[in-house]
């Protein structure tokens, strides 16, 4: 039983075609396809090292580290119960993940002391300012968190190495707000637009800036998740791209 859950209050979720199974609680935050989706967007390699802000059950990082053997992966979240699953999810995965528990703004000393190849999160969503609080404690925390992205962005930037990559993904709506947060600490900004299909606006928007970066700002071409104008059937309906990122665990790169 995972701290905070009984194994009844628990799922048992694929992800990556089955590749990975995730347990997560039937009630509170249950990841989709973004944390996988930033996981594929993530240019690590064998040796590199890899820190995920808010990693709650561990998704994203356990995507990262079945895509690809030999990552170093890392994770802080500031949910115990949420910490504790992501350690039994990578203990079943037999994915080698070291999980931390505490908040980006006071790390612990294990984190402080080191410095990473890659920073992700996949901070909250909602400015709660303007939107609702979800009901349920873990799932408002993961959603609409207090924290404010600036501080997600100064956090990450203090523990990627010198010419490292920090990426999340976010809302686009509130892309204006993170790319001033990533302009002030990081360079070579680049935005990868996740459209759902073809003539629609893209909610949700990938970032990635490098430390000591000094290339120019980069907008590309958006990332078609779904085929067509319209959805005309049940079912899935991702592009032969998008499929291969959610089902075989393929790479989602920036382009060239």
């Amino acid at each position: 039983m995972a701290e905070g859950w009984t194994d009844a209050q628990l799922s048992c979720d694929d992800f990556l075609g089955g590749q990975l199974k995730i347990l997560q609680p039937l009630r509170g935050y249950r990841a989709g396809i973004d944390p996988v989706l930033l996981a594929a967007s993530i240019p690590a390699g064998a040796g590199d090292c890899v820190l995920e802000l808010g990693c709650g059950a561990g998704v994203a990082a356990l995507c990262l580290g079945r895509r690809v053997p030999g990552v170093a992966l890392t994770g802080l979240e500031v949910q115990p119960d949420y910490a504790a699953l992501a350690h039994r999810n990578a203990v079943d995965n037999r994915i080698d993940f070291t999980i931390l528990t505490g908040d980006l703004n006071d790390m612990p000393d294990e984190l402080r002391q080191r410095q990473y190849s890659h920073v992700i999160a996949n901070p909250p969503y909602f400015d709660r300012r303007s939107s609702t609080a979800a009901q349920d404690a873990g799932r408002e925390t993961a959603l609409g968190g207090e924290t404010p992205l600036a501080d997600w962005v100064k956090a990450a930037a203090r523990r990627v190495a010198p010419k490292g990559y920090v990426t999340m993904i976010q809302r686009a709506d509130r892309l204006p707000e993170l790319l001033a947060a990533f302009s002030e600490r990081l360079g070579s900004l680049e935005a990868l637009p996740l459209i759902p299909r073809r003539g629609r606006s893209a909610p949700l928007v990938l970032l990635r800036g490098r430390k000591s970066g000094r290339a120019a700002f980069r907008l590309h071409d958006g990332w078609k998740l779904h085929k067509g104008k319209t959805h005309k059937h049940d079912g899935e309906n991702y592009t032969k791209a998008t499929a291969c990122v959610l089902r075989n665990g393929s790479a989602l790169p920036f382009p060239a």
